[in-house]
């Protein structure tokens, strides 16, 4: 199925090669401002080029809301959101079209429809995404605007490089922001003046194209000699965004921004791990990946805030397996984890339970711990809502992979095209999307229930449960009372 959520429903479509992709959006509630410029900056995070260590496909990804607006504001019916595809090269996969590619859904494609698309794996490309993150983009703006609720999702890890567990959050002890995970987890790559590397200028040669060429000639000179020197504490090849120099494998060292002019580059590497340190292992370690043609992957962990209590529907639409539900339909993903999730089967109940405190919200009591994640019995508790979410190594590589062709021949593929050596730095907002998806239509099935409760917002229903258990048969009683006098 093409489409996700039941009251909030989204429908992309369109594949990686097609004229076009996107989202319609059903559910969407009237009079709500919105523009592309509430869209575009989720779209913007996702798409590729974004530096060299992701995919080279050069898409600007711009989105254009073609119907259910006026004016600046959302009419109540459906949304239609597309982004034209501009930068496609459907020959790149012409020695795929008769060989499926190990890892990929080229096989289960053909077996399932008996037909399938040849360039760039169509829907089952992560080029799909783009509607999911521009519906997810909508969904993000009427949380926030309705309750106050942030999704924020940042890589956790990439191979055997884990984020330790202050970089979780904030030093300040809140969540982090998108703007800081972006910020934090960016880093400017330094070349080493040593290798024969410099920036080379319009008097070493007046030819803009051949002193580009030049420059990349110097620059591929410097990255071999990077991946095949010795890990030390003293050479300098990152700098985060706060000035900061470290090493390769993220030591930081007692230098200036102007200490290291000479190494300075317009190379922005955006890992989107908050911690710099372990962002800058990150980025050697997929440097190493891409330079041997193949691919890693990792974890990304995501931090649900200000979520209302009461969302989801037992028994078998908890709210974390909705979550389940959504992040696992994305591309590559291969595990999901909410809480203390595996670590936690080492702990003793007495250990894992989240007793309970008074809350300055408006329902009068809240876990003090959150090794549960966020929900109890799959029904948010107020708390945030924290969950981690695994991602495969890329399926497509250029190494060359013993396999055999549609016809069980043998064969050898090298793939061709452009294609990721890790593809975390840019899931963040897939996972974000498919979350605020997750939440925004459990949000808008439990409004459903408000006159049933005698509430008129979600966040404050718990009070009149609370004040007087007697006011639950109260309630059920004038409802009564109500459907017989209707009748």
């Amino acid at each position: 199925m093409s489409t996700f959520g039941r009251v909030f429903r989204a429908t992309t479509f369109g594949e990686s090669h097609a004229q076009s992709v996107g989202v319609i959006i059903d559910g969407c509630p009237p009079g709500m401002r919105l523009t592309e410029a509430d869209v575009q900056p989720q779209l913007t995070r996702r798409r590729p080029g974004q530096s060299k260590l992701t995919t080279p496909r050069d898409e600007k990804d711009a989105v254009t809301i073609k119907a259910g607006t006026e004016c600046g504001f959302t009419l109540g019916t459906p949304l239609f959101l597309c982004v034209d595809n501009l930068n496609v090269r459907p020959g790149d996969y012409k020695e795929m079209s008769k060989v499926p590619r190990p890892g990929h859904a080229d096989l289960t494609y053909q077996i399932k429809y008996g037909i399938r698309a040849t360039s760039g794996g169509g829907r089952s490309s992560a080029r799909e995404t783009i509607g999911r993150v521009a519906a997810g983009a909508v969904a993000d703006k009427w949380l926030l605007e309705t309750y106050g609720t942030t999704v924020v999702s940042f890589v956790h890890s990439i191979g055997d490089i884990k984020l330790p567990a202050e970089g979780m959050q904030h030093p300040s002890g809140r969540p982090w922001t998108r703007e800081e995970v972006d910020a934090e987890g960016c880093l400017r790559i330094l070349r080493n003046p040593a290798s024969g590397w410099r920036t080379l200028t319009a008097e070493d040669e007046a030819d803009e194209v051949a002193r580009a060429k030049a420059q990349k000639a110097l620059d591929d000179k410097d990255e071999e000699a990077f991946l095949k020197a010795e890990d030390d504490d003293a050479t300098p090849a990152y700098v985060d965004a706060k000035d900061r120099v470290y090493t390769r494998q993220g030591v930081l060292l007692e230098k200036t921004i102007k200490d290291v002019e000479a190494h300075l580059t317009d190379d922005l590497v955006h890992v989107r791990c908050p911690h710099a340190a372990t962002a800058c292992r990150m980025s050697t370690l997929i440097r190493q990946v891409k330079s041997e043609e193949d691919s890693i992957g990792g974890t990304v962990a995501c931090v649900c805030s200000n979520v209302p209590a009461g969302l989801g529907e037992p028994c078998f639409d908890k709210l974390e397996a909705m979550l389940a539900h959504g992040v696992m339909s994305l591309p590559a993903t291969k595990g999901f984890e909410i809480g203390s999730g595996f670590e936690g089967t080492k702990m003793r109940g007495s250990q894992h339970n989240d007793p309970f405190e008074k809350s300055s919200r408006p329902h009068m009591v809240q876990p003090k711990t959150n090794n549960a994640g966020g929900t109890l019995g799959g029904i948010s508790s107020g708390a945030d809502i924290v969950f981690r979410v695994a991602v495969k190594a890329v399926s497509t590589i250029g190494r060359p992979q013993q396999t055999v062709d549609f016809e069980g021949n043998d064969t050898v593929l090298e793939a061709k095209g452009r294609h990721d050596p890790c593809v975390l730095p840019r899931t963040p907002p897939l996972i974000e999307a498919m979350t605020s998806l997750t939440l925004i239509d459990a949000a808008m099935l439990q409004r459903t229930r408000v006159d049933q409760i005698g509430s008129q917002t979600i966040p404050s229903r718990a009070k009149v449960f609370e004040a007087d258990p007697s006011e639950s048969a109260k309630l059920v009683a004038e409802r009564e009372a109500k459907r017989q006098k209707t009748e």
